[in-house]
């Protein structure tokens, strides 16, 4: 599986509790452009509406940006292929308070493109500062260790 967007202050926000695999509804030029690796989730989240999911704010640049149809938005909301009983599953969880859906990585497995999401708690500004504190304590043992 080669990932190809990932959105690496998810994990640094949220504590992710869960983990869910999608398909993406997508155009053939935005297929070529994410395996190209130029699609960013920066700043992108996951949504349920009247039974369907969506990926909201995920930037996808045109494949050829001389040759893009006039109605063409990179940012547009992209529908996620998720299981009924998945979409359930995911409406059940959402319901419970401070818990959100964050979008993780995209990469392709067998040739289709699919989205790694997760259900995630949002982190406290503490929490964050904590968790810089045990990197950079694990950073400075690991050389201590290597100089040995």
């Amino acid at each position: 599986m080669k990932t190809l967007a990932v959105n690496r202050k998810a994990r640094f926000d949220y504590q992710i509790l869960e983990k869910l695999e999608a398909g993406m509804v997508l155009i053939g030029q935005e297929v070529k452009s994410i395996k190209l690796g130029r699609m960013s989730l920066k700043g992108a989240y996951v949504v349920l509406k009247d039974q369907e999911v969506f990926l909201i704010g995920a930037n996808v640049p045109p494949y050829q940006p001389k040759n893009t149809p006039a109605d063409y938005v990179p940012t547009r909301s992209r529908k996620l292929l998720l299981k009924k009983i998945e979409i359930k599953y995911l409406i059940g969880k959402h319901k419970q308070a401070g818990l959100t859906l964050v979008p993780l990585r995209v990469y392709s497995k067998r040739g289709k493109l699919k989205l790694e999401f997760g259900i995630g708690k949002g982190l406290k500004k503490a929490d964050k500062r904590e968790i810089i504190k045990k990197r950079a304590v694990d950073r400075e043992i690991r050389r201590a260790m290597k100089e040995k």
